[in-house]
């Protein structure tokens, strides 16, 4: 919530006797605000109290949990949460310029045809996600699925790097080829075969196939641990490859 506020100047709190759902207007000075927080964030509770209000953590939701795989020595790794937060209407944006400078408002099928046309990029896990919220065919009905309590848990994953010939696989848990094992923490897997005699050799799937920086697949045939959502296989077609 306090990095929302940072970086988006969106601010997730509820004030008193409010319904919940709604994002509230940024102050004036929000400028000032945010450079203060930035220095310290325990700053965000004195603008909370300033405004008579609370963070809204009621208005979250457990979404999901990524550990990013290793591909080369010395490259950056995170440990990413993601929360789902259902708001009546979208709320006022002003980006840091820095961590981030633009922002757009897209369904699920509009950001997956942004990526393939170049207009936007998405990372694995985001484009795993988006395809995920695609399963909601409204708005109201992904948030009767948080509400309601349909999540047992909260899984977080550490995909495998699979390189093959042509591509690279992103193998998550479940996946045939998935292994427990602590060596891949640090290491690849890698393979002489194309990325189709992998796929076609294959049967119990959950994976990512990067076909290329805007190019991805996945594909999906095992069932959730938690009830969670799991996103339907999605394929590529040959002629956007």
């Amino acid at each position: 919530i306090r990095e929302a506020f940072e970086e988006a100047g969106v601010l997730l709190l509820r004030p008193r006797d409010a319904l919940p759902g709604r994002a509230l207007p940024q102050p004036p000075d929000l400028d000032a605000w945010r450079d203060r927080v930035r220095c310290d964030p325990r700053h965000f509770l004195s603008l909370c109290a300033h405004l008579d209000c609370t963070p809204d953590i009621w208005a979250l939701h457990d979404w999901g949990g990524w550990l990013t795989p290793f591909t080369r020595p010395g490259s950056r790794r995170f440990n990413t949460a993601f929360f789902l937060c259902c708001l009546r209407e979208p709320p006022p944006v002003r980006p840091d310029l820095t961590e981030v400078v633009s922002h757009q408002w897209l369904s699920p099928s509009e950001a997956t045809e942004s990526f393939i046309s170049k207009k936007i990029w998405l990372a694995p896990p985001q484009f795993y996600e988006i395809r995920r919220l695609g399963n909601f065919a409204s708005f109201s009905d992904l948030h009767k699925f948080c509400v309601d309590g349909a999540l047992e848990g909260m899984e977080r994953w550490l995909p495998i790097t699979f390189l093959t010939a042509d591509g690279m696989l992103q193998l998550l848990p479940g996946d045939e080829l998935y292994l427990e094992d602590s060596d891949f923490v640090e290491n690849v897997m890698s393979t002489e075969k194309k990325t189709e005699d992998i796929m076609k050799e294959g049967k119990t799937f959950h994976r990512v196939v990067l076909h290329g920086r805007h190019a991805y697949s996945v594909h999906v045939t095992v069932q959730s641990k938690y009830k969670h959502a799991y996103p339907k296989t999605y394929v590529l077609r040959q002629s956007r490859l």
